[in-house]
């Protein structure tokens, strides 16, 4: 996997975080009721979250490693490649809310998290470190197409440790729209979830895939 896979999924986290803040701002914005904001909470909630990012980028990882062992490579890899660029392509539209098919695969998602969910209450409010760190741990299995996305990506890194680092960069890139969603709430929020800033977000993310793609199809051309 090339180095500037990391820093695309580094740069996809950083735009789409606006989905991100959507998503996710209930739950950063509950870390701070009953008081003034405190970094130590959200840096915790933050780092389980991104954690459970990174963990599932292992296992994504490991799954497309034995797969690409167990066929030709190449074609199975040109494969993967195409498909993590239509998911970025899917997301750039989705943000520009010219579809919702990624909506449908939030819904997938759905049935583990209704398992999940519920474990997080225990936790709720979190007034400690040791309460928002594994409330973040669970939320980072929330179904979000953004995150659906950035694993497409880690399913072709070729193993599951460029797996599980492709998603701590992915999460490393959505760590300020969301630290920042829980420090100054609803200014922020309503900030990056104004129209034009979704727009713009959404059509970098979607030019990205397009360029992905067209490097995939001269990669197939090739060879």
């Amino acid at each position: 996997m090339p180095d500037s896979a990391f820093l695309a999924l580094f740069l996809v986290g950083l735009l789409g975080g606006t989905h991100c803040v959507g998503m996710c701002g209930g739950i950063v914005g509950a870390l701070s009721m009953g008081g003034p904001p405190r970094w130590s909470l959200h840096l915790a909630y933050n780092l389980g979250r991104i954690l459970s990012y990174g963990l599932a980028g292992l296992l994504v990882g490991a799954l497309g490693a034995g797969s690409l062992a167990l066929s030709e490579q190449l074609p199975l890899r040109l494969v993967l490649l195409i498909f993590a660029n239509l998911m970025l392509v899917a997301l750039g539209f989705y943000m520009l809310g010219a579809t919702r098919v990624l909506a449908l695969t939030e819904q997938w998602g759905q049935r583990l998290w209704r398992r999940i969910q519920p474990l997080g209450k225990r936790f709720l409010p979190a007034r400690t470190v040791g309460q928002a760190f594994p409330l973040g741990l669970l939320w980072g299995w929330l179904p979000c197409g953004l995150v659906y996305s950035a694993l497409a990506t880690a399913l072709g890194a070729g193993s599951a440790l460029e797996g599980g680092l492709l998603m701590l960069a992915f999460g490393l890139g959505t760590l300020p729209n969301l630290l920042l969603a829980g420090l100054l709430l609803a200014r922020f929020r309503t900030l990056v979830q104004k129209p034009l800033v979704r727009a713009l977000a959404g059509f970098l993310i979607l030019a990205y895939g397009l360029y992905g793609l067209y490097g995939a199809l001269g990669l197939a051309r090739t060879n």
